[in-house]
């Protein structure tokens, strides 16, 4: 019979076994026995009268709390069990917050730490809810405005009544401000076009790599987390992966060598419950045969690996950007994101995906079974040939060589992208000399200023 997450055996008493005793009364109680061993058989305590007597006066003086200290006999032998109830207040042992999870104990730190010190004195205010009172509703971004209607009349999650009106009133409807008027920090991450004015470290950082440690091109994403989720799949499957090509009969197929639907899901996830106030980014890593995606967390008490793992209720650390993904139709509220990711996976002729936790952070890692093909190219694009330009550059490019006057609008009607993207690289594009604008902002038209280095 193994020890589970309510349970441990020691064969003998010591002081430090006080922490456990902690970690027990921060979470949700549980049993310690002396005199049994890892097995779970009685080996018994010689020295019970005195321990009996002991253990209660050393669990008062060091927690400050009282528990049941009961001697019990098995097969002759005398062994005790402490019983500890769940604490309605924080305890610490020499300052130290320990926390039974799973079946090991946890010394709480950093945000993990706050977040538990918060819960036990009663509150229930997460730090996305908190209020930002420096920004006002009419400074967020029109385009993620826009984002979150479209996607949010697709999924039918929002009425078109509540759609149907001002930003700030939909913020209000959206829960997204508080009682007292202001913008909650989530309605800034949301909405705001440059989130690291609140916090630092609201973005994502592409990083594609070669052999070993060899970096060989890295990005940042930027905007609200709704641009930044729009934008950043487009980014990788158009320009750091290269699709196989397959026909089916006279139809064209393209197989990348990750799932749209699980890497969609996983970054979403990432983006939902990061611990943004840590001011950290997202990170995402390609590899030879691999693509993972980190990010700062805080799980709810008494989680771990294996619970990520197998089926459990959502319990986001951010409730009021799930709540908006989730209206938008990007995401679900019941816990399955794990398992529609194993599904398409699976489909795909995949192993699952692996999940790591290191600290703070948490990394779900795709592994491919064939080498990555890719279409980043290096920063000084302008002196490559138009094979080498990612696959929307070419598109760009072959477009605005054929209409010098067309609008961002058109290609992205044309590409099957977002115009936020379209404005994204293209603005790249002119940041590395490849292309300009002249003439008045109505009048004007697309210059190919690096057309001798470009092959048609």
């Amino acid at each position: 019979m193994p020890e589970h997450q309510n349970e441990e055996w020691k064969e003998s008493w010591r002081d430090e076994y006080l922490k456990w005793i902690c970690g027990f009364a921060n979470a949700q109680g549980g049993r310690i026995y002396i005199g049994m061993n890892d097995s779970g058989v009685v080996v018994g305590v010689p020295d019970y009268t005195r321990l009996l007597e002991d253990i209660p006066n050393k669990v008062q003086m060091s927690l400050g709390i009282m528990v049941d200290v009961n001697l019990l006999m098995e097969s002759g032998l005398y062994y005790i069990e402490i019983n500890v109830a769940p604490s309605a207040f924080a305890v610490n042992f020499k300052g130290e917050y320990h926390y039974r999870s799973g079946s090991t104990k946890q010394v709480l730190k950093g945000p993990a730490l706050n977040d538990f010190l918060l819960r036990k004195m009663g509150g229930t205010q997460r730090w996305d809810a908190q209020p930002a009172p420096q920004f006002k509703p009419e400074e967020l971004d029109y385009e993620s405005f826009e984002i979150f209607r479209k996607a949010a009349k697709i999924s039918g999650r929002v009425s078109a009544e509540d759609l149907n009106v001002s930003n700030a009133e939909l913020l209000k409807r959206l829960d997204l401000m508080t009682p007292d008027g202001y913008l909650k920090r989530a309605a800034v991450l949301l909405f705001h076009r440059h989130p690291e004015r609140l916090i630092s470290g609201c973005y994502v950082k592409i990083a594609l790599f070669g052999k070993g440690s060899e970096l060989r091109y890295q990005e940042e994403i930027r905007g609200s987390l709704f641009v930044i989720a729009e934008r950043l799949m487009e980014v990788i499957y158009l320009k750091y992966l290269t699709a196989e090509i397959s026909y089916e009969g006279n139809i064209r197929v393209e197989t990348y060598p990750y799932p749209q639907s699980a890497l969609r899901e996983i970054i979403y996830n990432a983006l939902i419950h990061c611990n943004w106030g840590a001011g950290e980014p997202v990170y995402v890593k390609l590899k030879e045969k691999s693509l993972s995606v980190s990010n700062v967390c805080v799980l709810a008490p008494g989680w771990t690996r294996e619970t990520l793992l197998s089926e459990h209720k959502s319990k986001p650390y951010n409730p009021d950007i799930a709540n908006a993904f989730f209206r938008a139709g990007f995401v679900e509220i019941w816990g399955r994101g794990i398992e529609k990711v194993c599904e398409s996976c699976k489909a795909h002729g995949m192993e699952p995906p692996t999940v790591d936790l290191l600290g703070e952070d948490i990394t779900v890692t795709l592994q491919s079974s064939a080498p990555m093909a890719t279409n980043a190219v290096p920063e000084n694009a302008a002196s490559l040939n138009l094979a080498g330009f990612s696959k929307l550059e070419q598109i760009i490019l072959e477009e605005v060589r054929r209409n010098p006057e067309i609008s961002m609008t058109k290609i992205a009607e044309i590409a099957k992208v977002s115009r936020g993207n379209v404005q994204y690289t293209m603005n790249k594009l002119v940041a590395g000399g490849v292309i300009m604008r002249s003439g008045t902002p109505r009048g004007g038209k697309w210059v190919m200023t690096g057309h001798d280095t470009i092959s048609y």
